[in-house]
Order: C-alpha cells, then structure tokens, then sequence
C-alpha cells in the first residue's frame, strides 16, 4: 500500500502536468519558483512549442524634454515593436511588417513636437537595453508628471493619448504592470471621448489591446481591437491588409476568453484577407496559421492544427529551401501536433529532423535557449514512449553542452541535473539519481539561501529517491525541511505544501507511523486540493481512496461510509468527464 503513494503523486498529477521537463517558471508553479519535476505520462503531450525571438535593434536619440504640445500626423511607435509586448507571438514569423500606417511620411515633415515623442520612444528603449532601467524610469516619470499637469489642466486629446501611449509602452517594457495598468485606465479616458477619425488613434488602441493581453485583461483588449478594426473597416473595406495587425490581436484576445470558434473564424478571414492580397504562397501567412494550429490544440483539434502546421512548413521549404533553420522549427511546429494527435513516433522523427537542419544550417548556436528546449521536448516524448536511454543520451548533451558553454558549476546546469535524475529514477537507478541530485543541490546551495523555496524542489526529489533507497529517516527529514520552508514562503494551505504534505505521508507510511498521524496529514492535504482543484477533481479523488483506507484501518466507520459515499459520487462524475 505505501508504495503507490510515492512521487511523482498521483494526487498533484495534474499540478505537476504542466512542468515538462523542468519548466523554469513553470505556469502552474509558485511564481518566480522553479519547478523541477518531470511528468511523464503515456498517452500525453503537454509539449511547450518554442520560437525564436525577435532581435530588436537598439537606435540612439537624443532626446529633448518638451515643453508643449502639437499636432501628431505620424505613427510614433517603433513598427518592430508593435506586438513586442505578446509573449505568445511566434517572432521567429513574420513580424507585423503589414502593420497600420496611414500617415508616414519623412522625418523632415514632422513637427518638433513629433521628432520629439519618436526621440522619447527611441530613447527610452535604448535605455532599457542598455542595462539603464533608472534612467528609462525617470525620463518616462518625467513626462507623465508633465502629462499629467495637463490633463488636470483639461487638456485631454490626442496629444495627451499620445504621450500617455509611449509611457505605457515604456513601463510595459520596463516590467511595472501594475503602473501599465494604472496608465491604461487614464488613456481609456481619454479615448473614449476621441473621434474615431484622429490620426493615431487607430495604433494607440491596438497598443492598448496588445498591452490589455499582456495585463490578461482580455475582454478590455477584445473591445480596443474591434474599435480599430470597425474604423478601419469604413475606411478601407473589410478585405484591406490594414485589419491584419488589429485582427490577429483580436484572434489572440478571443481565444484567451475561452471564445474559441470566434477567434478561429477570424484567424480564417486573416488567411483570406492575406491570400487575395498576397497570394495562397506567401510568408506572411505562416503567423495566423501559426496562431489558428497553436488554439486548435489547445482545443483538442489537432488534426486540423496539423493541416495549419503543414501549410507553413510548406510555404518556408519554398521559400527558403528544406535545408533552412526556419524549416526546421516549422517541423518542430509540426511534430507538436503530430503528439497532441497521439503519433508519437512521427513525432519524433519530425524533431530528430528539425534539430538536423537546424544544427546543419547555423540557424542559432548549440547552447541557444530555444535548442535546449526542443531537445528537452524531445527527450521528453521518447520518455513518454518508453524509450528513456534515447532521452537521457538527449538530457546528457543539453548537460554537457551548457558545462561547455558556461561552465560546470553554473546555476542553468541544475536543471539538467535534475531532469537526468528524474530519467534515472524513472529507470529505478536510484543512486545515479542521488548522485546527480545532490550536485544539483550544492550548486543552487552557492547561489540561493537555504530557506530560498527554489531550492524545495531538488530536496523533495532527493527525499523521495532517498525513500526508495530505504533510508527512511534521512528522507524524512529532508521532507520536513521542504515543508518548513515552503509554509514559510507560501502558507500552510498553499499548493506547494499540499505536494510536500503527500510526499511526507508517503514516506511516513513506510516508515510505520501512526495511522491516526497520517490522516491528520492527508486531511490537510485534501482540504488544499479541495480548494485549489475543486471538490470533483482528480487529484481530491485520488486522496479520497487514502483518506478512506485509513478510516477503514483505524475502524472509523461512520466517517468512512459518509466519505466512501462521496468517493464513489466523485468516481463517476470523473468517469463522466474523461468519457466527454
């Protein structure tokens, strides 16, 4: 019995889903904590698809601060940096390069008012590349107190719209979301009073939906979208390139409120605005195609994201030739859905492949973030299909080339470590798995202080890999530091305790604690599941059955037949939604 309550739980299944072979900051973790564990499940792919990043170009302005204000004719905003802000945009794609520009025209017809907004812009973000975040911050707190003085004054136009929108775009980048939100609010106010026929309003609103996203303020992107999308529309005919930009951020702000046959429509009138325009062959149609096969899978449609995913590959082996970088991340978009098909096998002869072409073809270097990635993807689907000695030769190389790279004891080593153990451990080889852990461990234990939670992680893995090498008290202890720490940092009723309080009982139960003890444990974790998953859910069922068996040695029986009942209630329900 106390084996199959060991790690990886199958009570924080779901908790652990998302953190694939070590996601750093994994979306299901503790904010600014790494999560260490690997889920290897049969029958799932959870794969995290990885694009390049966009190299934004740093220019120097020197900037004067103003005084006054003008008439603005010109889109001040840096056209790179129009979508730099959406985290989910594959900038390895085409970049907005269709992007909205109704009234360019040469520098030497602006007015000093606009050289001086496009120098701010300018001079902002070299600042913020440049290491200069303080400096960035003063010049940005400048001139919203000038901003501001105005506003109160009641001047509240297109001007005022204007500088509040550089700010904005500035402190996003800077970080400060809460102040972005508090900017954001002020321009609302200063929108909604301004004719649709202004110059820049049109880009200040898509960089205000853009920003929304960003914030996770959906609905209040969706809203700024059709607002631009509906002007242009009257302008310029519903078929224009000038919907693309506001189109694709409406698609991506639909999709994120669950409003998911809507946003594929558009992604479809997208694909069909850019073919007449552009013809069925065109670069340009590989980002809303990318958009269209990402949301298809999250939506289950996989064999439709696959016809998505094909399409690109096939526009960038035309363009560019099979033996392109560019294709090789196409195959890697294509693998990712070849998984959440169930072809897994295709799947990893696709990205086998990708990473050929890209090693081959000098796309990026071997220690590039986004290589790593897809190797570890890859290492990760051949574990799924049981073929952990092909993958651990994987999760060895990200290892050796990041020792190469950066050296053997630095800090991004650890997450190799520790996916390799995790392999290891999965291979019963558990004092490989110890060996690797504890080096891990006095790596972090140089550069994290030792109630730093980040460090949990690695100790719960050890606890438990100490467990299975039948050093019972050793493992305890190290547990009971994890729990410690992490009710420290996060409170007694927080996730991460919930998965130290399990990983403990487990290792109690083969230690021949008391029962009544252990139930005392496994309420506490119920009741953190209970509230984090929901009363229905897999992990408090699966907690349920413990909780039950306990009740049944310690001869409860009123509170286990109340409890079984509603065992058997949440069974079937889960049954229900499995079968759906």
């Amino acid at each position: 019995m106390a084996a199959s309550f060991l790690l990886p739980s199958p009570s924080f299944i779901n908790y652990r889903k998302s953190q694939v072979c070590l996601g750093l900051h994994s979306e299901h973790g503790p904010k600014g904590i790494a999560c260490y564990s690997i889920c290897l499940q049969k029958q799932k792919c959870d794969i995290k698809l990885y694009m390049v990043p966009n190299k934004a170009i740093a220019r120097h302005w020197r900037f004067k601060l103003f005084a006054s204000v003008g008439s603005l004719k010109a889109d001040v905003a840096d056209k790179e940096n129009l979508v730099c802000f959406d985290a989910s945009a594959p900038s390895d794609f085409p970049r907005c390069n269709m992007m909205l520009d109704r009234s360019s025209h040469p520098v030497d017809s602006m007015s000093d008012f606009e050289r001086q907004l496009q120098e701010l812009f300018n001079e902002v973000k070299t600042m913020i590349m440049m290491g200069n975040t303080n400096d960035a911050i003063d010049l940005l707190q400048a001139n919203y107190e000038t901003v501001k003085e105005q506003m109160d004054a009641g001047n509240k136009g297109m001007e005022e719209a204007a500088i509040l929108d550089i700010i904005a775009l500035g402190y996003m980048a800077i970080g400060d979301l809460k102040f972005v939100g508090f900017l954001l609010d002020m321009m609302n106010e200063v929108v909604d009073s301004l004719k649709d026929n202004e110059p820049l309003l049109d880009s200040i609103l898509m960089h205000m939906g853009s920003m929304y996203s960003a914030l996770g303020k959906f609905e209040e992107s969706v809203l700024m979208y059709r607002r631009v999308t509906d002007n242009l529309e009257r302008i310029y005919g519903k078929n224009s390139t000038y919907l693309i930009t506001p189109l694709l951020g409406l698609a991506k702000a639909l999709g994120s409120i669950g409003r998911v046959t809507k946003a594929v429509e558009v992604y479809h009138r997208i694909i069909t605005i850019l073919e007449l325009d552009r013809g069925a062959e065109s670069e340009d149609l590989v980002l809303p195609l990318f958009g269209l096969g990402n949301l298809l899978i999250k939506e289950g449609k996989a064999k439709d994201a696959e016809s998505a995913f094909v399409r690109i590959l096939e526009i960038y082996t035309k363009v560019y030739g099979e033996n392109d970088g560019r294709v090789g991340m196409a195959m890697c978009s294509l693998a990712h859905a070849k998984c959440a098909k169930g072809n897994a096998d295709e799947a990893i002869d696709l990205y086998k492949n990708a990473l050929h072409v890209i090693k081959d073809s000098n796309y990026m270097s071997l220690d590039d973030s986004l290589m790593e990635n897809m190797r570890i993807d890859l290492a990760e689907l051949l574990h799924t299909v049981g073929r952990g000695k092909e993958g651990r030769e994987l999760l060895e190389e990200c290892l050796l080339i990041t020792e190469r790279y950066k050296g053997k004891e630095h800090p991004s080593s650890v997450t190799h470590l520790l996916n390799l153990a995790t392999s290891y451990s999965r291979s019963k080889n558990f004092v490989e798995a110890e060996r690797l852990l504890r080096t891990g461990l006095e790596i972090m234990s140089k550069t994290v202080s030792p109630d730093d939670p980040s460090i949990t992680f690695p100790m719960l893995h050890l606890g438990v890999t100490l467990y299975h090498l039948n050093r019972n008290e050793e493992a305890e202890q190290i547990v009971l530091e994890v729990l410690r720490i992490r009710e420290k940092a996060f409170g007694k009723d927080s996730l991460p305790v919930g998965e130290a309080l399990d990983c403990l009982v487990s290792i109690q139960t083969g230690s021949g604690k008391e029962d009544a003890k252990l139930l005392e444990l496994l309420k506490r974790v119920l009741s953190i599941q209970e509230k984090e998953f929901g009363n229905e859910s897999e992990e408090v069922m699966l907690t349920l059955k413990k909780v039950v068996f306990y009740l049944d040695k310690l001869g409860r029986k009123d509170e286990k037949f109340s409890l079984q009942k509603r065992l058997s209630i949440v069974k079937n329900k889960f049954k229900q939604k499995v079968q759906y």
